[in-house]
């Protein structure tokens, strides 16, 4: 009879067979084996602890739907190591674009007079108030100002109408306006 191995002796090609497969217990002990592999060089790339770890996860994400294209041409770790510089770039694109627009914001509100206090960062405040607004404001302002998706598109993602989707966006910067205004008071 042979002899069966464990699975911390499984070699990765048989642990991606099984994955393929949909043995969910080899997938995890796949994501688990390099984890740290993907975090270190997501880590290098954007130098951001809580970067490092959105772009890890995103990975993981990533790995699950992509683990059945994969053809083994070359190793698994240079594969992976291009999935998560292609998930870095991602998120840094789309920190770019949230930053461009919350300094547009920043911009706007201080001319206005609307802006926060001397020495604060105009972004952190923002995202801040964005996060204490009502849920589907809040998913509204994130799905068209965060992700840059039209009002219906965002409206599809929602499952509201694309008129209710541009009601919560005027609501939500009512109150924008109003928190901004609070925490520039503090």
């Amino acid at each position: 009879m042979a002899m069966m191995l464990d699975e911390s002796e499984a070699s990765d090609a048989e642990l991606i067979g099984r994955a393929k497969g949909g043995d969910r217990g080899a997938f995890g002990k796949l994501l688990e084996r390099h984890y740290d592999f993907v975090y270190r060089a997501a880590y290098r790339w954007c130098g951001k602890k809580a970067d490092a770890e959105d772009i890890a996860q995103e990975v993981c994400v990533r790995l699950g739907k992509a683990i059945r294209d994969y053809r083994g041409g070359g190793a698994f770790t240079t594969w992976l190591y291009t999935m998560t510089m292609n998930a870095a770039r991602d998120t840094m694109r789309k920190t770019q674009r949230e930053t461009v627009k919350t300094e547009a914001y920043g911009i706007h509100a201080l001319i206005s007079g609307e802006g926060p206090a001397e020495g604060e960062d105009p972004t952190e405040a923002l995202w801040a108030a964005v996060r204490q607004l009502p849920d589907k404001q809040r998913d509204a302002v994130m799905l068209v100002h965060g992700e840059g998706l039209s009002h219906a598109a965002a409206a599809e993602a929602m499952a509201i109408s694309e008129t209710t989707v541009s009601w919560h966006i005027h609501e939500a910067k009512k109150r924008l306006k109003t928190l901004m205004r609070s925490a520039g008071e503090v």
